[in-house]
């Protein structure tokens, strides 16, 4: 019988996530060849993915509505910081990886982004949760 309480396969979002990852830098690489729309937000939308398979890493018993909110929360409070630029911060975002996680201006458009791959994280994870509950196999690590 299927119950509601449930802990993420953690080796499973350990082979996700760097596929986001490669899909996410490589909407980035290759932007001048994709289709303008999915060049200009799939970036962002899968960033935020990553952090939703992330929080859900970290945190493999959690809710998938808490998971999300988390993320939420954290791509708010990045997208939010954007705003600030001491000298500190912008020289962590000259990097690479700074510049990946911590963006470099504020745009409105990211937050749908972040809210769109969010809920894209939330409804495929709700799906397959239901898909495990209904062929028997164990959704447990």
């Amino acid at each position: 019988m299927y119950s509601t309480k449930f802990t993420r396969n953690r080796l499973i979002y350990a082979l996700i996530m760097p596929i986001v990852v490669v899909l996410g830098i490589g909407s980035r690489a290759f932007s001048e060849i994709l289709p303008d729309f999915i060049s200009t937000y799939a970036g962002d939308t899968l960033w935020a993915l990553m952090a939703f398979l992330m929080i859900g890493f970290i945190f493999p018993s959690l809710s998938t509505v808490k998971v999300a909110a988390i993320a939420l929360l954290f791509s708010l409070g990045i997208e939010l910081s954007q705003l600030y630029h001491a000298p500190w911060i912008d020289d962590i975002r000259q990097y690479r990886l700074g510049a990946l996680v911590l963006g470099h201006g504020f745009l409105w458009s990211d937050l749908v982004c972040y809210s769109f791959g969010i809920a894209m994280g939330a409804v495929g994870e709700m799906i397959w949760k239901k898909s495990v509950s209904k062929t028997g196999s164990s959704y447990h690590q």
